[in-house]
């Protein structure tokens, strides 16, 4: 159900994001060095740019999981506060002129 709140209220997967910057961490240090060492320092320095990046992302990371459910709510907590009134506003009855009528004659 939407709301039109969504982006004030939405929820990021943190523990996602966690193990995908460990993974992201991890080739990009392989790459730090394995680069070096084959004596590429354009794709070293590529790749250590690449790692501060991830550091900086997963110590965001961190910080908003110990900060606990205000940022990392259980499923017991909703998104967002269920609205007023019925689930789904009501369509509106227009009648159309051909509906049930056949557009094409057979014989």
């Amino acid at each position: 159900m939407r709301t039109g709140s969504e982006p004030a209220t939405a929820r990021s997967a943190l523990r996602a994001r966690f193990w995908l910057c460990l993974w992201g961490l991890g080739w990009a240090v392989f790459g730090t060095a394995a680069f070096a060492l084959a004596g590429r320092p354009g794709w070293a320095a590529a790749c250590g740019v690449l790692w501060l990046l991830v550091t900086v992302d997963l110590t965001v990371i961190l910080r908003h999981i110990r900060q606990g459910p205000h940022y990392q709510p259980g499923r017991d907590v909703p998104p967002y506060p269920p609205p007023d009134g019925p689930p789904y506003p009501e369509r509106p009855k227009h009648h159309h002129p051909y509906r049930g009528a056949s557009r094409h004659r057979h014989p």
